[in-house]
């Protein structure tokens, strides 16, 4: 076989991959919305444990996905293949921070995060020979979230909080508002402190957690100044109104 067909073998090798890698991470992306769709209901349901453990089912399924994502970069330069796999790992991020806030009211950790992707894969052991089958060998695999994909992952995780604020003051509590105004104040200082010196991507999602900070606190004055004359069932109606105000510059980078 001649270098050029050699180097042709190689990029054919590593255009595959990363077509699977691809589609891969469509399905984790695809699987993490329903997930973040399922925990919205946390808000119109008596039980929210049973929400969460049905997420905790699914969640379990997207990361064996991502174990197949991890198969697929053994012994490779995952950075070679980043692009491929780094919006389902965001979309992942932003499920499991979202489901970690509504259990415990705090932000989930990179390392966490990290805790719960390792895996093991089963191979057969290469004995020839051997007159019974051959055994099988256990080979535990990891999987790193980047620093970037997790930033990028909690910026969009204010979105949802943004809308759980919504679904909240609709259902009549007013007290989520509150702390979500708080916990999405501790993540714009966060992010604000990082500015420029991040990827340049977090700095373009600064924008919309600003645009998500201050809905929700428009939704907090609102509740402070006029809840107590406004009957509850018309609070998101009001709320909604008022944040409608803001979505005409959304998109501005």
């Amino acid at each position: 076989m001649s270098g050029r067909e050699v180097f042709q073998q190689e990029l054919d090798t590593k255009h595959d991959k990363h077509e699977r890698l691809f589609k891969i991470s469509r399905d984790v992306t695809i699987e993490s919305k329903r997930t973040i769709f399922l925990l919205h209901r946390v808000t119109s349901v008596p039980d929210v444990e049973d929400i969460l453990k049905e997420s905790d089912v699914k969640l379990d399924g997207v990361r064996q996905k991502i174990g197949l994502i991890a198969e697929e970069l053994r012994g490779e330069d995952i950075f070679q293949f980043h692009r491929a796999f780094t919006p389902g790992i965001q979309e992942y991020v932003e499920a499991v921070s979202f489901q970690h806030y509504i259990r415990h009211r705090t932000l989930i950790s990179l390392e966490e995060i990290n805790a719960r992707l390792v895996f093991m894969k089963t191979e057969k052991a290469d004995t020839k020979g051997s007159a019974e089958g051959p055994p099988l060998a256990a080979q535990v695999l990891t999987f790193q979230v980047t620093p970037s994909d997790y930033l990028l992952g909690v910026a969009d995780l204010t979105g949802e909080l943004m809308r759980m604020c919504i679904s909240s003051v609709g259902n009549g509590d007013i007290d989520t508002p509150f702390q979500l105004s708080q916990f999405l104040r501790q993540i714009h200082d966060g992010f604000s402190y990082i500015g420029n010196t991040g990827p340049y991507e977090v700095s373009k999602k600064l924008h919309t957690l600003r645009q998500s900070l201050g809905k929700v606190e428009d939704a907090c004055y609102t509740l402070r100044v006029r809840g107590s004359e406004i009957p509850k069932h018309m609070l998101a109606d009001v709320f909604a109104s008022r944040a409608a105000l803001i979505d005409p510059d959304e998109g501005v980078a």
